[in-house]
C-alpha cells in the first residue's frame, strides 16, 4: 500500500512516535512523506521514505498529484488545529483532492490509528 505520512511542525513528534509504534506495519508498505518529516522518519524510524518537498514548497502538491495520478492509497496528514499555515490552501486542496479520489485521509491520531489497526488486521 502506498503511504503519505504529512505533520504540521507541532506534530512531527506524534508522526514519529506513531510510525515507530507501527512499524512492523509500516515496514511493509511503500511510504512517501513531505521534505521534513520523511527525514526525520528516515533517520528516526530508520524506515525508507520517499521524499518530496517540505509542504510549504510544494510538498502537499506533489502528494495531491500522486492522488490525482492514481499512485496513493492512504494519507496521514497530523495537522496542527491550533496555528495557522501560511499554506493553508495547499492543505485544503490536498484535502479536497481525497475526497475527489476517495483516498481515506487521517487527520489526527485517533483516525490513524482505526486506519493503521485495521492494515495491520488486513496484513495477518
Amino acid at each position: 500500500m502506498r503511504i503519505a505520512l504529512i505533520a504540521h511542525d507541532k506534530m512531527k513528534d506524534d508522526i514519529i512516535d506513531f510510525v515507530r509504534r507501527y512499524k512492523d506495519v509500516f515496514k511493509e508498505q511503500e511510504l512517501y512523506a513531505t521534505g521534513t518529516t520523511g527525514r526525520l522518519i528516515n533517520e528516526i524510524v530508520d524506515l525508507k521514505v520517499h521524499r518530496f518537498l517540505s509542504g510549504p514548497l510544494g510538498g502537499d502538491q506533489q502528494i495531491g498529484a500522486k492522488i490525482a495520478e492514481g499512485n496513493m492509497d492512504l494519507i496521514i496528514f497530523l495537522r496542527d488545529p491550533l496555528t495557522a499555515q501560511p499554506h493553508e490552501p495547499d492543505v485544503t486542496a490536498l484535502l479536497r483532492l481525497c475526497d475527489v479520489h476517495c483516498i481515506p485521509v487521517a487527520t489526527n491520531l485517533g483516525s490513524a490509528e482505526v486506519m493503521i489497526k485495521a492494515l495491520k488486521c488486513r496484513s495477518k
